[in-house]
């Protein structure tokens, strides 16, 4: 390793005065990780991922090479640095306040959830709507939107941070996502009688009948869930979910465009496609939740 100069860049495990570093700590800390034995208090991990800022990452470089030469991770154990972007303010600079202080997270959450209540409020169908219900939806609403922002872009790249693109409700974001899900928890509720219940109960899977294009255009799409999840796991890009959410929202609303559920042509038809509207639902909420994001049934 070299710095900028050419000059040998060493890693310091200790220091002349004796003292220690990150260094020092981080080869300490893979030590108990994946090398000592759990009876002695060791962790015995198979997979371990160290997610900091991409300006970490010939740091962490070193380091695995340094607790490999000195034996200190097994062979079936694996170290990876999973580096990410920069959060930077709409004009594409350092994200801070108006005095130049760093955004406190806090603060972020906090705008969110008032603009996303400001906008549930103005809205005529929730004029009736109890404060405590638009203050739940909101922090619903708000935090998933910062959550999704986040988490919706390749992780090693910098993106600008914009409430206004976050929170609405046009393209790849939570709120198109939870009125994605609200939306299907409806045309389930209208078809199978449930329009004044509290909770949706969700109709028995039925035999599926592909009488359309657009039915076997979201089936296809619904059945690469598996694969999603596993390049997920394997590359650690949580955006392929978010990407995948869209599509799926879109394939949805291309099936409902094109096949009427509650006036299906049979009633065999009718549950075929309530079962195609109950398997999206569950991707959505399924994949929401990966996210950490929670989904209501009414928006």
């Amino acid at each position: 390793y070299e710095n900028r100069d050419g000059t040998p860049l060493p890693m310091l495990i200790r220091k002349s005065d004796g003292g220690f570093n990150y260094a020092t700590t981080d080869l300490a800390a893979i030590r108990h990780r994946v090398q000592m034995a759990s009876s002695d208090g060791g962790e015995q991990a198979d997979r371990v991922l160290y997610v900091t800022d991409a300006g970490q990452s010939q740091h962490f470089e070193m380091v695995f090479k340094a607790a490999k030469l000195a034996k200190f991770v097994p062979e079936n154990a694996s170290l990876e640095h999973v580096p990410f972007g920069l959060v930077q303010g709409e004009d594409g600079k350092k994200f801070a306040t108006r005095s130049g202080d760093t955004v406190k997270l806090k603060d972020l959450l906090n705008e969110a959830i008032r603009i996303a209540a400001e906008d549930l409020q103005s809205r005529p169908e929730n004029k009736d709507t109890p404060p405590e219900t638009i203050n739940r939806v909101a922090s619903i609403v708000g935090i998933g939107a910062v959550k999704y922002a986040d988490l919706s872009m390749n992780r090693e790249s910098n993106y600008r941070f914009s409430y206004e693109r976050m929170l609405s409700l046009n393209g790849n974001t939570a709120p198109y996502m939870l009125y994605a899900y609200a939306r299907i928890c409806g045309i389930i509720r209208k078809a199978s009688g449930q329009e004044d219940t509290s909770e949706i109960v969700w109709p028995e899977a039925a035999e599926i009948i592909i009488t359309h294009e657009a039915e076997l255009g979201l089936i296809r799409n619904l059945v690469k869930l598996p694969d999603i999840l596993n390049e997920v796991e394997r590359d650690l890009y949580p955006n392929k979910m978010c990407d995948f959410l869209f599509e799926t929202s879109q394939k949805f609303n291309k099936f409902y465009e094109s096949c009427s559920v509650n006036n299906a042509e049979t009633p065999e038809i009718k549950a075929s496609r309530l079962s195609l509207c109950s398997a999206t639902a569950g991707t959505i909420r399924l994949l929401m939740s990966l996210l950490g994001i929670q989904v209501v049934e009414r928006l």
